[in-house]
């Protein structure tokens, strides 16, 4: 047997390499690879020895060659193959490995120049790639070091790669080939003539591995699978383990989602509750026991069924709280024992962990989404994700009244949240819980009262409250309502033709407000 060696990164390369000289197999490699292999005391032939020509062009050419691909590419079932191949002294590869220049972690890096793009496309591997996974029934192909420890286990024990496992290897390498040209096309795609780069490629290339199929989608009559991002950013929904529970639906994952961005976005103990994509209950807490409580009492009703993310380890005080109540999805960075031990009498309770992102100066390492997405007939719109956070410093007080800084707290409490309702959102709070929730809504007069009358039901008093609008209220009708439930001061955008005419309101109404300048839609 004929192993052909030519990889980027060495990682695990050596022991492999040892592993396959043991069984007898024997070493052909290119250039770094033949070299550290030969310094290890490993016997290699020279790809160079093998096609009878050199490496050349600084080695972009070294494996684009007859004897290379004819012995990738040679059935061992077609006599003609066989036949062939011996004529022309072709001898078969049975085992590649390789892995590709390192483009993506190239071009990732601040300040890569064309050149060293250009420079770090692969061609030769590549090509070997897609000649040996085509030919998967005679040739293993390994394109990642996690796969060399099960190859050789096979190896050893039967002295043959599996044709179950030949073929999950090449599907493996045509999805890599596939991420490989499409993180090129990204980048060479998004280059502007004057060498700056495009958020937006001239070609989107969506890179997505499948997590698991899904019983039905948003409703039983649709099919539907769960995908995450080749390179998923931490603390993201996907990096969740489920440790009990019944399997995950489609609306299940999207109410998740929503409940954890909104919930891991504040630094005080949090309790988020979810029911069709809406924050129908927020709070702050010294606790993730008094977080709870104070997001449930918003609204009773709507938590029933709903989705609940914490953002703080579930302990036994709030598990025992929480299981008072019929729960789809609960989600934390960690639970105790017996919070698991409460739960194991409700198996059909989703109990997700996820470990919350470790931070830092970009959004990715915030485990945050750098693109939104959204599906159009016959097209997408791409947007960056609105992870524009608001400063204190930031806010401009329009009115005569002036918050006051527990006013001010409540009002950013409310924007936070407001973020993360549907348009149009109207938010109530106070005392770092929300009061009410208007969302959805074609008329933000209408997101209004409706945020009032589930206070109502809910027994909670608007009075001394602060409002969130996430956009700006068009008549002065909205800030009338909010004021005649007892709202004391408002945070919105601004932006409006009749700006004037609300700062009068609110000025008439003895309110205070403040804008943001940005705007929260979320459709």
């Amino acid at each position: 047997m004929n192993a052909l060696i030519s990889v980027s990164d060495k990682a695990g390369v050596l022991d492999l390499a040892r592993g396959l000289h043991a069984l007898g197999i024997h070493l052909w490699s290119t250039g770094g690879t033949a070299r550290l292999l030969q310094d290890a005391g490993l016997p290699v032939r020279e790809v160079a020895d093998v096609t009878g020509f050199p490496e050349m062009l600084d080695g972009r050419v070294k494996t684009l060659h007859p004897k290379i691909h004819g012995g990738l590419l040679a059935r061992r079932d077609l006599p003609e193959h066989v036949k062939a191949i011996e004529a022309h002294g072709i001898e078969p590869i049975d085992l590649l490995v390789v892995n590709l220049y390192p483009f993506e972690a190239t071009v990732a890096k601040a300040g890569c120049t064309l050149e060293e793009a250009i420079e770090n496309i692969d061609i030769g591997g590549p090509a070997m790639v897609r000649s040996a996974a085509k030919n998967y029934n005679d040739v293993a192909v390994l394109t990642d070091p996690s796969q060399y420890e099960a190859v050789l286990g096979e190896l050893r024990a039967s002295g043959a790669v599996s044709r179950e496992t030949r073929f999950a290897l090449a599907v493996a390498a045509f999805n890599r080939i596939s991420n490989y040209d499409a993180a090129i096309s990204d980048h060479l795609s998004a280059l502007q003539p004057d060498g700056t780069r495009s958020a937006f490629p001239g070609q989107a290339n969506g890179r997505f591995v499948k997590l698991q199929d899904l019983r039905y989608g948003e409703n039983p009559h649709q099919s539907a699978a769960f995908y995450r991002d080749l390179y998923p950013a931490p603390g993201s929904l996907v990096t969740a383990q489920q440790l009990q529970g019944k399997e995950l639906s489609y609306n299940n994952i999207a109410d998740a989602d929503a409940a954890w961005e909104c919930v891991k976005g504040f630094d005080e103990p949090a309790c988020v509750i979810v029911k069709h994509a809406n924050p129908c209950g927020v709070a702050l807490a010294q606790d993730a026991l008094g977080a709870y409580r104070k997001a449930f009492q918003t609204d009773p009703t709507s938590a029933f069924g709903g989705i609940i993310a914490f953002n703080r380890p579930l302990d036994e005080a709030a598990a025992q709280a929480v299981a008072q109540q019929f729960v789809e999805v609960l989600m934390a960075p960690a639970f105790s024992e017996a919070a698991l031990a409460i739960f194991q009498a409700k198996a059909n309770v989703r109990l997700l962990q996820i470990a919350l992102p470790p931070g830092g100066d970009t959004d990715w390492a915030r485990g945050r989404n750098l693109m939104d997405v959204k599906r159009v007939g016959s097209g997408l719109l791409m947007q960056t994700a609105d992870n524009r956070e608001l400063a204190l410093s930031e806010l401009q007080v329009v009115t005569q009244r002036q918050p006051t800084p527990a006013e001010l707290q409540d009002l950013m409490f409310a924007w936070k949240v407001a973020k993360y309702v549907k348009s149009n959102a109207i938010v109530f709070c106070a005392g770092g819980m929300t009061l009410g929730v208007g969302a959805g809504q074609m008329s933000r007069l209408d997101s209004a009262r409706i945020a009032a009358i589930k206070a109502g039901h809910a027994g909670l008093s608007l009075k001394g409250s602060a409002v969130a609008s996430d956009a700006f209220f068009p008549f002065r009708d909205g800030l009338d309502v909010v004021a005649d439930q007892g709202a004391e001061c408002v945070i919105q955008p601004g932006g409006s033709m009749r700006d004037a005419e609300v700062i009068a309101a609110a000025n008439e109404r003895g309110l205070a407000m403040v804008f943001t300048g940005v705007r929260h839609f979320r459709h």
